[in-house]
Parts: structure tokens; C-alpha cells; sequence
């Protein structure tokens, strides 16, 4: 392997950045866009190409995942530049139960928003977002191409995007109680 496929080419967005908006293909006939999924925490998993072996490990992966994923409401949308056919194909083949978004034509574009294209490749970097209720980027993480990241960093994210949820809810309930307890007094 060269040093081109073993490291990261780009920088991807950081922690604190808004989530670019984006509208892509689920299906051939179907477009999901960011905003649909405001009000939920969403994990977006950039990959280089469907039907290569780190990139079929990894999704799989995420669909044994799933279920880890959704107990804190998150969604997760696999992300790449091959096109919505290759999509429906490598979903059906593999039994994803995520969708995937095809960031086809113009090619990379999404990728590029978020500082997740390999320009000299020609595809999207293995870079993994979490975003909060807000459409906020939490986390993020630009893996080696040749790595599979696990889902050990997302499952992080998420529990401190709860936590952090809670502590907020938390300050919310003792600011509505803490007047009712004055006029007790």
C-alpha cells in the first residue's frame, strides 16, 4: 500500500461545525435530505466504495450495529459516490438495513462539504460524523481508507450526546421547578 491509501488526504469537518445540508438518492426513485432527520442524532459514514472489502466489512458491521445505534434514536446513513443502482445492489446483497446515500453526480459534492473527498482518488475518505438533534457536528473521524473504524468511537459520541442531553434537560427541569418551589415558600 502507498501512502496515499494508508492516510487520510483531506481534513474533514470538526466538532462545533453545522452539518452542510445535503440532498442525495436513497433509491433510484427516492432523495433523503439532512433536514428529514432534525430532531434525532444522525451518523453519517463516508466510505470509499461499495463492493470493496474493508467497505463491505464495515457496513455490515454497522447493520450488526444497528440496534446500538438506535437505542440512543440515532439515525445512520452510509454514504459514497458510487450511484444509487450499485446502492440498491450491494444493500440487497449484503441485507442493509440502513440506507445508502449516493453522493454520485455531481460527483463528491457532499463529500466535499465536508472535507471527506479524495480529490486525486476520485472517491469519498473513510470519515465518520455524528450529529446532534440540531444538525451539529459532535465527532468526527477520518480513518486510514485501508481501516475499518469500528463503531466503538460512534457508540462514544452518542453516549456523550445523551449525557449531555440529559445534564441539559436536567438545568431545563430545575429552571420550570425551581420558581414553583419559591412560591410554596
Amino acid at each position: 500500500m502507498t501512502g496515499s491509501e494508508t492516510q487520510p488526504s483531506t481534513r474533514i469537518l470538526q466538532p462545533g461545525t453545522p452539518a452542510p445540508f445535503f440532498s442525495l438518492k436513497s433509491t433510484p426513485d427516492q432523495t433523503l435530505t439532512l433536514t428529514e432527520l432534525r430532531g434525532r442524532p444522525v451518523i453519517l459514514a463516508f466510505y470509499p466504495a461499495d463492493w470493496s472489502p474493508v467497505c463491505g466489512d464495515q457496513m455490515a458491521f454497522y447493520n450488526e450495529t444497528l440496534s446500538e445505534f438506535k437505542e440512543y434514536g440515532a439515525e445512520l446513513l452510509g454514504i459514497s459516490v458510487d450511484g444509487a443502482w450499485c446502492h440498491a445492489a450491494f444493500a440487497h446483497d449484503r441485507g442493509l438495513r440502513f440506507p445508502l446515500l449516493s453522493d454520485f453526480e455531481p460527483k463528491g459534492a457532499v463529500s466535499r462539504l465536508y472535507g471527506a473527498y479524495r480529490e486525486k482518488d476520485g472517491y469519498s475518505e473513510r470519515a465518520l460524523f455524528v450529529l446532534d438533534r440540531d444538525g451539529v457536528i459532535r465527532w468526527s473521524y477520518c480513518s486510514p481508507v485501508g481501516v475499518n473504524p469500528g463503531a466503538d468511537g460512534i457508540l462514544d459520541a452518542l453516549e456523550s450526546l445523551a449525557g449531555a442531553e440529559v445534564a441539559a434537560g436536567s438545568r431545563d427541569a430545575a429552571s420550570t421547578v425551581a420558581p414553583a418551589a419559591d412560591a410554596r415558600a
